[in-house]
């Protein structure tokens, strides 16, 4: 489990050194969601990830599911994923309109971004 760890930090910093120097926080954008954004999904669905442009530090992002502005599960990130994307798993949600809700910090660890993306649970 450490050594996943210390595999995800360092491909993270190597994405980092990748980056032009001009790269800056505000240009962190979503590529990919699960689910996507106004989507409706199956209520047996738990499988929730947030794909960005570049690496994200996972131990200090945050995802979150809400309902009516309150938060339903907080989310764990998986540190074995890919440096850029945030995963998570949750127990199944009650039919209804939800947000997933994400929070990352840069890999500077200076600038933190966050969203949210609307999606629906149906019966």
């Amino acid at each position: 489990m450490m050594s996943r760890r210390f595999a995800v930090v360092g491909l993270s910093l190597l994405g980092l050194l990748s980056m032009s120097p001009g790269a800056r926080a505000q240009d962190v954008r979503v590529m990919e969601s699960a689910p996507k954004a106004s989507a409706v999904i199956e209520g047996r669905s738990s499988e929730f990830f947030v794909r960005f442009d570049r690496p994200v530090d996972h131990i200090h992002s945050q995802l979150a599911i809400t309902r009516n502005g309150q938060v339903v599960e907080k989310l764990v990130p998986r540190l074995e994923s890919a440096p850029e994307v945030l995963y998570a798993r949750a127990p199944t949600l009650a039919p209804g309109d939800y947000e997933l809700n994400w929070r990352v910090k840069t890999m500077t660890g200076v600038d933190v971004i966050q969203g949210n993306i609307p999606f629906t649970v149906k019966p």
